[in-house]
């Protein structure tokens, strides 16, 4: 094995959620039919590393239910203040032996933190 390369993300609206990790400063890697009525949409980080896959069909995967994705930052202070401008919301930075970390949800609850070493 090597490495993570895809990270389920689920939620109830793919449009709305891609818009949120758009914002969020992700790219769109693939948007493609994928069988009735489904959708493949992924989105990377300009750093490259894993993508996140924005899905809706796994039955055990409710929307909401992801907790613990922790994306890295060079500047924690100037990534929230981005953040901010563009609406969304970030909680208050929290100082630990092991780094910055800073909570962001998206629009179904799923939950993820930003970290600076």
């Amino acid at each position: 094995m090597k490495s993570a390369t895809i990270i389920s993300v689920p939620v109830t609206d793919q449009q709305r959620a891609k818009e949120f990790y758009l914002k969020l400063g992700l790219t769109l890697v693939t948007e493609a039919p994928m069988g009735k009525d489904q959708v493949w949409i992924q989105l990377g980080f300009p750093g490259g590393g894993a993508t996140l896959t924005l899905v809706n069909w796994f039955e055990k995967m409710q929307a909401g239910s992801m907790h613990g994705l922790v994306i890295s930052t060079d500047d924690i202070e100037k990534d929230i203040e981005e953040l901010k401008v563009k609406g969304i919301t970030v909680g208050a930075i929290d100082i630990t032996p092991w780094g910055k970390f800073a909570s962001i949800k998206d629009p179904d609850g799923n939950s993820m933190s930003l970290h600076q070493n």
